[in-house]
């Protein structure tokens, strides 16, 4: 399994729409590595979903549940693609960019070294300590999987 992180700015695209969707396609990525990102997403693979812009954080958990296909936002357009999503629970607490910058673990984390990258990947320690610091456990992570 691979690691993720999504940035959505809340007013355009916020966790709320996504939850109310229930699933989503990422599409509009109009960058080559966040789009060799998106060719690299498997089904199962975990993914942060960041709030950039207002309040930059954190806010919760989603899945990929369709790997890449072309983006329908531009069907005559083979070089872009999206995936398809699903959110998997919201964060007890958010994890802001500030926590994010002052935690010497994530000081190499793509957020921070790439940050106007919209699609990045996450290594697994990474991903561990986000979950921590939104009181979010991997345990709790394979419960809500189960159910």
């Amino acid at each position: 399994m691979n690691y993720w992180l999504v940035k959505s700015e809340p007013d355009t695209y916020g966790w709320h729409h996504f939850i109310a969707q229930g699933r989503a396609t990422w599409d509009g990525v109009r960058n080559y590595q966040a789009r060799n990102n998106l060719k690299s997403m498997t089904i199962g693979d975990q993914v942060l979903f960041y709030h950039s812009v207002t309040n930059p954080a954190v806010v919760g958990l989603a899945t990929v549940v369709r790997e890449y296909f072309q983006d329908p936002t531009v069907p005559d357009d083979a070089r872009w693609v999206a995936v398809e999503l699903e959110p998997v629970m919201s964060f007890e607490k958010t994890v802001t960019l500030a926590q994010i910058k002052a935690e010497p673990m994530l000081s190499t984390i793509s957020l921070i070294k790439q940050s106007r990258l919209s699609v990045m990947p996450v290594r697994t320690d990474e991903f561990e300590l986000i979950l921590k610091l939104g009181q979010t456990t991997s345990e709790a992570l394979s419960i809500s999987a189960e159910e």
